[in-house]
């Protein structure tokens, strides 16, 4: 079983943690977030960071306890860093390019894949056959990965698509005569 709750998450310079019951509100500049913490989870707000300790032993309470520190743990992170993904295009003709607010990709189709980039979210593209995904929002960076992953998914056989990158493509071998 993880412990991972009973760590306290530690504020860095930058960013102000205000509690307003089992509401958390955190922010820096002129960024604001919000978690609303689970009622069975106590929270305890100090100079060093937020500590969080469950009101009584049930399982589910346990199970949201280290969840609700990680969320809150990612929210900091992600107002003090930032979080960053890269995805790598692999196959011939396969290019991606910001223009404006949409992010234009082409994927071996007849047409241009176009996609919209979603306010919070930083999308440019170093080379063409990369992607960088950045924003303050863990889940919104991972969200956005997995839709531009899902217009050409790896595949097995030519190891082509879109993956992140150091993903390993497990290889299978053609048929035989």
């Amino acid at each position: 079983m993880s412990r991972v709750g009973k760590h306290m998450v530690s504020i860095p310079a930058g960013v102000n943690v205000t509690s307003n019951g089992n509401v958390l509100t955190i922010k820096k500049g002129n960024i604001e977030r919000t978690y609303e913490v689970p009622a069975c989870i106590k929270v305890e707000l100090s100079n060093d960071g937020v500590l969080f300790t469950p009101l009584n032993k049930e399982q589910s309470t346990r199970a949201v306890w280290g969840t609700s520190q990680r969320n809150v743990s990612n929210i900091i992170k992600g107002l003090s860093e930032g979080f960053k993904l890269d995805l790598d295009m692999v196959g011939v003709g396969y290019k991606a390019s910001v223009s404006g607010k949409k992010l234009v990709m082409q994927l071996g189709f007849s047409h241009d894949v176009e996609f919209e980039i979603p306010d919070g979210i930083t999308i440019a593209c170093p080379k063409p056959t990369s992607i960088s995904i950045s924003g303050h929002c863990k889940k919104q960076v991972g969200d956005v990965a997995a839709v531009l992953r899902s217009y050409r998914k790896p595949e097995p056989y030519k190891g082509k698509g879109v993956m992140k990158v150091g993903e390993f493509v497990y290889r299978k071998e053609g048929k035989k005569k």
